[in-house]
């Protein structure tokens, strides 16, 4: 199995650090996905932020469904 990169570690920990400050858990965010459309199993979520293979758009639906205004790359 190939190792993440920079930038799929990057985005991984992007996510996680906001649903920690939104005090989301893996199984709210698939109800708050669900709720606007995106239909994933939260063992489909953990694996891919634990691996961090995961698109920009499923990226942009997490931070929208659980209301992220901003987003700090630093």
């Amino acid at each position: 199995m190939s190792e993440k990169t920079d930038y799929e570690a990057l985005a991984a920990n992007l996510l996680k650090a906001e649903l920690k400050r939104k005090g989301v858990t893996y199984a709210q965010l698939v109800e708050k996905l669900n709720a606007i459309g995106v239909y994933e199993k939260e063992v489909n979520v953990r694996n891919k932020l634990s691996r961090g293979k995961f698109t920009a758009a499923f990226l942009l639906q997490c931070l929208s469904a659980i209301g992220s205004q901003t987003l700090h790359l630093t």
